[in-house]
């Protein structure tokens, strides 16, 4: 499947023009930690740079090591089901989770049932924050790009096995890094 990617305003589209739905693939070795995702999507979101609201977080776990931390749109949507007040709900366009901050009451239900403890509840914020992929054409990964990273793409939806390796906890995917990277034991540094 040929797919056309980081124009302007488009998405990822299949061979017939219509969007189809994305993710973000994160390639932990190329990120340099300079958080310019994290000011892209804050600005995109919040009019403001205010990385704490920012849906995606990039965590240093251990020196030299960060993770670009968002949502993995888990095939199964746990943090959708657990919510009470059916306050999220998932766009069928692009897979993202979508809040719907008049319903939201940050009770955390979402937060305790993601297995990457992915939603956020910011303080200063109504409701929880997660990455709703800006509708298509991620900002996060126009940032990373232009500043020639390459650490965040964005690519077709991949299989389950794909997306389920990147739904965990900033500090176990360190955990992977730090034995390839380092050759070393993770307890030893962790």
């Amino acid at each position: 499947m040929r797919i056309k990617c980081g124009v302007e305003g488009e998405g990822v589209l299949d061979m017939s023009g219509q969007p189809q739905m994305i993710w973000i693939v994160r390639d932990f070795e190329r990120c340099s930690g300079c958080r310019l995702c994290e000011l892209a999507c804050s600005l995109k979101h919040e009019g403001e740079v205010w990385p704490e609201a920012s849906r995606i977080r990039v965590i240093e776990v251990v020196p030299g090591i960060t993770i670009p931390h968002l949502c993995t749109q888990c095939p199964d949507y746990p943090c959708v089901s657990a919510c009470p007040f059916n306050a999220l709900s998932v766009d069928k366009s692009t897979g993202a989770v979508v809040v719907d901050e008049g319903k939201c009451t940050a009770c955390g239900k979402c937060v305790d049932a993601c297995p990457g403890k992915i939603p956020r509840i910011v303080k200063g914020k109504p409701s929880v924050i997660i990455c709703d992929l800006c509708g298509g054409d991620p900002e996060c990964v126009k940032a990373c790009e232009k500043a020639g990273f390459g650490a965040l793409k964005v690519i077709p939806r991949p299989e389950e096995s794909t997306i389920m390796f990147y739904a965990r906890t900033p500090k176990e995917a360190a955990k992977l890094l730090v034995k390839k990277l380092y050759g070393i034991n993770p307890e030893e540094v962790m």
